[in-house]
């Protein structure tokens, strides 16, 4: 049911998506606006390859966080896991983790020029279903390892919830959640797209995640 409480709510979940922490940090510790370089985009991936893991790790931290924390945001419409209906709690998390994700997208506190989502979409995974965003962050890791590509780890550990949610974890999902999965593989498809053309023609930059870059 949509009132006042849930849509203040939505509008909180939206500003939280919306903090720019990739522009933030980028400006106060290295007077740098990381739109301006790179794929231009305000987000973990791009911070990453222009400035390094010491600023791409905090980001991408930061922005899991606002994520994950916009969709517990759910707690507070009056519906809780164990005094109201499961379905409904689901509903209001994904419409308060989607919410974060426009915000993240379409940044009020950076001109609307924000990031592609990916890094606040897995916060809002984690906070929906623990396991299957586990599984993710496990497929996350070995592929950034093995290949060195942010992007292609996220398109890949985003697929990886979509296969989680489906086969593996279905016993503790619902057709909304798959659903959900489903709507995450195109996000990443949509969002990724200049990046999968790099990667099809070997020009997607690398990051270095255990030496010092040259000085």
């Amino acid at each position: 049911m949509i009132n006042i409480n849930s849509i203040s709510v939505l509008i909180i979940a939206y500003l939280f998506g919306s903090i720019p922490t990739a522009v933030w940090i980028g400006q106060a510790f290295y007077g740098i606006d990381v739109r301006e370089y790179g794929s231009g985009n305000a987000g973990a991936t791009n911070t990453f390859r222009v400035l390094g893991k010491k600023a791409g790790i905090p980001v991408m931290l930061m922005d899991i966080l606002k994520g994950f924390t916009a969709t517990n945001l759910a707690f507070f419409i009056g519906v809780s896991t164990t005094g109201g209906p499961h379905s409904n709690y689901i509903s209001y998390q994904l419409a308060l983790g989607i919410a974060a994700v426009m915000g993240h997208l379409f940044p009020v506190f950076a001109g609307f020029r924000g990031g592609k989502g990916i890094a606040t979409l897995f916060g809002m995974v984690l906070a929906v279903n623990l396991s299957a965003a586990l599984l993710c962050i496990i497929v996350f890791v070995i592929v950034l390892l093995i290949t060195r590509y942010v992007s292609l780890s996220s398109i890949i550990g985003g697929f990886t919830y979509l296969i989680g949610v489906t086969f593996i974890y279905n016993k503790y999902t619902n057709n909304l959640i798959v659903i959900f999965g489903m709507c995450i593989c195109a996000l990443i498809l949509v969002t990724h797209q200049k990046n999968i053309e790099r990667l099809l023609k070997g020009k997607e930059s690398k990051v270095n995640l255990f030496k010092r870059k040259d000085s």
